[in-house]
């Protein structure tokens, strides 16, 4: 069974490498009951897939890199909004845990969910969390969800400083601003607030900071925030920091935070939940997808 199980992985990755429109198809039909319209896509949704599967996604490689796009950052003239970083290690064995602060927040480069905040005042363990780690460095995040840019990235664990929200935060988390952008243009903010495993509050803001409830689809994990969040005193400062970030790109989403009224860069997300975002209306998202220029095909 266990050499079946390895001669399907690796036949499906295969296919996945060579045939990525397939694998799209197949989730989309099971998704939404009908095939990506790869001739003329509308909403954001369909242009996401269309983006990954029929443009050049090399640079998309190098900045969900989560060690190499503090370079594309810093080549931004942007190298003072990075967190800083305590560390870098190829090998989980590496890591020396005593050399880092009281707290700080460790995870992969190359994936997502990998992210641990430790504190030490209230204890850890050392190898439960090494073990994790290494788990999560030898899996190729690419094939999950046919993002498979993320594939090309080389695993590392890196440690950055914890960044605490302001005094007036609505959680102990700083609040996650993230910014819809297009070729240089940001256009919206879903301000995201009490992120757990089960629950994240949300709003979806326009640039004048006017809060939009109606382009917002709340679920039992996306939850109404509101209109709770206020406006950042440095949201220029966030704006033209996603506009710098964010040309050339057709489509982009620039993710900050804000502590002790300091900017701090994020991310950058190509691919919003890997373009199946159920937390928007079919008529935001495609409002959002009039705004996407779609380059020329690849070859």
């Amino acid at each position: 069974m266990a050499l079946l199980r390895k001669i399907y992985w690796t036949v499906r990755h295969f296919l996945q490498d060579h045939f990525p429109r397939y694998f799209v198809d197949r989730g989309w039909l099971k998704w939404k009951g009908y095939k990506v319209d790869w001739n003329n896509p509308r909403d954001i949704n369909e242009k996401i897939q269309w983006l990954m599967c029929c443009s050049d996604t090399s640079m998309w490689t190098l900045c969900s890199d989560k060690y190499k796009v503090r370079d594309y950052v810093k080549s931004k003239g942007l190298g003072d909004i990075l967190v800083p970083l305590l560390g870098v290690w190829e090998r989980v064995e590496d890591i020396d845990f005593e050399s880092l602060p009281d707290k700080f927040v460790i995870k992969c480069n190359h994936d997502s969910g990998s992210t641990h905040i430790v504190d030490k005042s209230k204890g850890f363990n050392d190898a439960a969390l090494r073990a994790d780690l290494k788990k999560c460095l030898k899996r190729k995040y690419g094939y999950y969800n046919g993002e498979l840019y993320y594939n090309d990235i080389k695993p590392l664990v890196i440690a950055e400083s914890f960044v605490p929200p302001d005094d007036n935060s609505l959680t102990s988390l700083p609040v996650d601003y993230k910014i819809w952008c297009f070729d240089g243009k940001p256009y919206s903010i879903w301000a995201c607030y009490g992120r757990t495993s089960s629950e994240t509050y949300v709003n979806l803001y326009d640039l004048d900071w006017n809060v939009h409830p109606e382009a917002s689809v709340f679920t039992g994990h996306y939850k109404d925030g509101e209109g709770k969040v206020p406006k950042p005193e440095c949201l220029d400062e966030m704006l033209d920091a996603a506009h710098r970030l964010s040309e050339g790109f057709p489509e982009v989403r620039a993710d900050f935070y804000i502590s002790g009224g300091k900017l701090y860069f994020s991310e950058l997300t190509f691919a919003s939940f890997f373009g199946k975002m159920d937390f928007y209306t079919d008529e935001y998202l495609k409002e959002l997808g009039a705004q996407c220029v779609l380059p020329h095909k690849k070859r």
